[in-house]
């Protein structure tokens, strides 16, 4: 369990939110840790400052699932038969901004909203199909869960954060390295280093808010005499 009002003091006034934070930005966060700590807090704590540091980024530090931005025109890329387009498996004539990229990752295209529809299904018996109602990508819930087990599984790129984050606290350095590479999850290469270290002040935040568990107490074996 996080100690919230540790994370957040944390975070306050820092490289991320210099003036601190909006109610929408705390609504934000709210948001995706009570999902991470209802469905993924078995995960480790670098896997969630990489999704919050994702999020950060993908939502323009909004931490509420938005729709990519730009004209219709700017979406052709994505349209069947151009490179984007094949890789996001688009087929249809309009899917390049049908299918633009919504939610905290910025799920994009027919492929990702079929593979994650089939995933969600599985995994919650969520009954969605985000091919056919794409908006539904940015449901704060289902947002959340694309992000946190889209990340986890590789829907994205068939990279997933195993592949690059260990679940061991070293040097930031390291974490560092783990977390620049960490990008190729999503999108890449593109703006790894800034997001790494997003994802690094993250953790920082998220290590001093975490509450340990109490240890069971052995209670004294009482011995008669008789």
């Amino acid at each position: 369990m996080f100690n919230r009002a540790a994370f957040y003091a944390a975070l306050r006034g820092g490289v991320l939110f210099p003036n601190g934070f909006t109610q929408g930005q705390v609504d934000g966060f709210e948001r995706l840790l009570n999902v991470w700590e209802q469905f993924y807090s078995a995960d480790p704590l670098g896997d969630l400052a990489y999704d919050l540091a994702t999020s950060f980024h993908e939502t323009a530090a909004t931490m509420h699932p938005i729709i990519e931005r730009g004209g219709r025109s700017y979406f052709k890329k994505y349209e069947p038969g151009t490179k984007l387009g094949k890789i996001l498996g688009n087929t249809v004539k309009g899917d390049g901004y049908r299918f633009r990229g919504e939610g905290d990752v910025q799920n994009t295209g027919r492929r990702n909203a079929k593979f994650a529809s089939d995933r969600l299904n599985e995994t919650f018996g969520l009954g969605i199909d985000l091919v056919a109602n794409p908006a539904l990508r940015g449901d704060p819930i289902i947002s959340a869960h694309s992000l946190f087990l889209g990340n986890r599984e590789g829907w994205w790129t068939g990279k997933d954060l195993r592949d690059f984050i260990d679940d061991i606290d070293e040097s930031d350095a390291e974490d560092l390295r783990e977390f620049i590479a960490a990008r190729r999850v999503v999108n890449g290469t593109d703006k790894a280093e800034k997001i790494g270290r997003y994802a690094l002040l993250f953790e920082k935040a998220l290590r001093g808010a975490v509450e340990p568990r109490p240890l069971p107490i052995d209670l004294p074996t009482t011995v008669c005499k008789s």
